[in-house]
């Protein structure tokens, strides 16, 4: 599987149309077909028949940014639990990691008319004048509020039980078919930085190389002339150089590349093997930058040409820091 951002949306729309009477018979239970083709906002359409009169669209979202983990939200019609399991269930297998949000919205043709549910309005009424008369609370219920309860208005001609629900499942795998595309597609502009990103702190890495042996120089000089200044021309020589030798040992920052140099190494073949693998490279880019950390510790306070390594060492954590702003978009 190639890398993935978590970020990306797609759309599919559909249609069920009821059949009239006299009409020819509806197809069998289940099928579809195409009524649209796909446009450049990766939407799509598909149409069922089911009998009745007029029709009912729908359109079906997929839009998912960067999470920790998988976290599934739904914004579906009331009256769609079995749907929304289904569709938990099939997310599931098809998405590892990112906020997926499932929107589901319908519109009725011009010919649907609507009944009241009169228990449910009914007790909503006798409940708010029974509040209000407790209260003392001089209000009367307001009937566009009532209208928007959940289930307060019911389609008359409503599809068949299970008829929304096949042809919205007939249309998800469509619609994560387009999403993992936009997210694939994101997936490989975010690779090829990374890879740039690794080849400069690679840059980086070489130049403190280079510097390294000016910084241990720099370490003997400024111990001989610290101790010469305490101790006049008495010092001895001998234990000078083992203090230095001690000091220089301390102070080295060979272990510090050794591991940038293998954590960069480790993360250009996690972006190898492509997959799931943006825990992984953001632990990574952590432990990357524990060293750069260390290694500007260990070179603080040193002049001259030593300087350049604190360039380097900062330079390194910069691209560090891109580096994880990029992974944390990665599945």
């Amino acid at each position: 599987m190639p890398l993935r951002s978590m970020t990306g949306f797609a759309q599919v729309k559909g249609e069920l149309i009821r059949q009239t009477e006299g009409s020819a018979a509806p197809p069998p239970t289940g099928s579809a077909s195409t009524s649209a083709s796909m446009s450049s906002s990766m939407s799509s359409s598909m149409s069922s028949s089911i009998p009745g009169n007029g029709h009912l669209a729908f359109a079906l979202a997929l839009k998912s940014v960067n999470h920790r983990f998988l976290d599934l939200h739904f914004r579906l019609p009331s009256g769609s639990d079995s749907l929304e399991m289904q569709l938990r269930r099939l997310l599931k297998e098809k998405i590892a990691r990112g906020h997926v949000e499932v929107t589901l919205s319908l519109e009725r043709g011009s010919g649907e008319t609507f009944a009241l549910n009169r228990p449910l309005v009914s007790n909503y009424i006798a409940a708010f004048r029974a509040a209000a008369g407790e209260f003392s609370v001089p209000a009367q219920p307001d009937l566009n509020a009532i209208l928007r309860i959940p289930g307060a208005l019911d389609s008359a001609r409503d599809p068949e039980d299970g008829a929304l629900e096949s042809a919205v499942m007939a249309t998800v795998g469509e619609a994560l078919d387009r999403l993992n595309q936009m997210r694939e597609q994101e997936g490989r502009s975010i690779e090829r930085e990374l890879r740039q990103r690794m080849a400069h702190l690679r840059e980086a890495v070489t130049t403190v190389q280079l510097h390294r042996r000016t910084v241990l120089q720099s370490y003997v000089e400024r111990l001989q002339s610290r101790l010469q200044e305490l101790l006049g021309s008495s010092v001895d020589r001998d234990r000078m150089l083992q203090e230095a030798a001690l000091l220089v040992d301390r102070s080295d920052i060979q272990e510090e590349i050794v591991r940038l140099e293998n954590h960069v190494q480790h993360f250009l073949g996690l972006l190898d093997e492509h997959g799931e693998v943006g825990k992984k490279l953001d632990f990574l880019l952590q432990e990357m930058n524990r060293e750069a950390n260390t290694l500007l510790s260990k070179t603080s306070g040193l002049a001259g040409e030593a300087l350049k390594i604190t360039e380097a060492g900062l330079a390194m954590k910069a691209e560090i820091e891109k580096s994880r702003e990029q992974v944390q978009n990665l599945e």
